[in-house]
């Protein structure tokens, strides 16, 4: 093991709330009962969307991918944080730490790419109407998740590679839920500017320049939905993107203010609001899934030709 000089080290120990015992067993309850809904409601959404033919279109492409990674996400790091919370063990393996670093990471990264890959299809559906089936066709969908999928295996390769070549001079305690790249350049024992570069850029592509796309694409949207002259137009063209843009502010507004920070200004404090986000997913979406139907019609490109109409047409559609 190239990143500590013990020859006995075998593992780490994650502080988590071992400082505060008092507050453990309401976390774990808490955060079991969260997990519980996250499984159940991702894996909802992802057989409604396989099984449902008439939600057989880019949208739910898209969102049963989105759910995958938030099931896969999720249990990365909450099962391991439950172990944790529920012994009075707090440590966890080299080869544990190894694998949560390297999965996380790709999940993560993944999803922050996905998230845009969403709300240019989004734009397209909107702003675009008339081409959406040309331009949304499903070759190109397999392209889109295929590049947020490889994009998110390419970094966790780098950066945790790297991470894990840096020597730790035998530091075992992990002021953290889980292993992940910011904490354990936090905690080696020699310069780790290079690394902090080099995370910092990974933050600015899977970060910022994702969440730029976004707000571009919904800045086009919010454009044309402006110029829909009747209020129940524009209501339902906000209905039709209101789940994504919810997931979307939330995703990035956390992740965001603990990756683009100094390392060593950060704190374990931070990481629910940042890792339990993905719970609230499958409730937003599961909106739109109760009634499948109905919302396969709000979101195809057809709806769109409201933009179009005048409010004359706009009521006998609603009829």
């Amino acid at each position: 093991m190239p990143w500590t000089n013990d020859s006995t080290f075998s593992g780490f120990i994650l502080v988590g709330f071992s400082d505060r015992p008092q507050l453990e067993l309401v976390p774990f309850g808490v955060i079991m009962s969260l997990y519980l809904m996250t499984l159940l409601g991702n894996a909802a959404i992802i057989l409604v969307s396989l099984l449902d033919s008439k939600l057989h279109n880019p949208m739910y492409f898209f969102l049963s991918h989105l759910s995958l990674l938030d099931l896969c996400f999720t249990s990365s790091i909450i099962l391991q944080l439950l172990v944790n919370l529920g012994g009075p063990d707090k440590s966890i393996t080299y080869g544990g730490c190894v694998v949560q670093l390297y999965v996380s990471l790709a999940l993560g990264s993944t999803e922050c790419v996905l998230l845009a890959v969403m709300s240019y299809d989004r734009y397209v559906a909107v702003c675009r109407p008339l081409h959406y089936a040309f331009v949304m066709h499903p070759r190109l969908c397999h392209i889109l998740a295929s590049m947020a999928w490889l994009s998110g295996l390419a970094t966790t390769l780098i950066q945790s590679t790297l991470t894990l070549q840096l020597p730790f001079c035998g530091h075992r305690h992990v002021d953290h839920f889980f292993c992940e790249v910011p904490v354990l350049i936090k905690l080696a024992c020699v310069d780790t500017t290079f690394n902090q570069a080099e995370l910092f850029v990974a933050s600015v592509l899977f970060l910022v320049v994702p969440w730029s796309l976004i707000l571009i694409s919904y800045g086009h949207i919010t454009q044309a939905v402006l110029k829909i002259k009747s209020a129940i137009g524009r209501r339902k063209a906000f209905g039709t993107c209101s789940s994504h843009l919810t997931v979307v502010i939330v995703f990035y507004g956390t992740i965001i203010f603990m990756y683009l920070q100094p390392v060593k200004r950060r704190s374990k404090d931070q990481v629910p609001d940042l890792r339990f986000d993905s719970v609230g997913d499958p409730f937003q979406w599961g909106i739109h899934l109760k009634d499948g139907s109905l919302q396969q019609t709000r979101c195809q490109p057809l709806d769109k030709v409201v933009f179009l109409m005048g409010p004359a047409e706009e009521r006998k559609l609603e009829m």
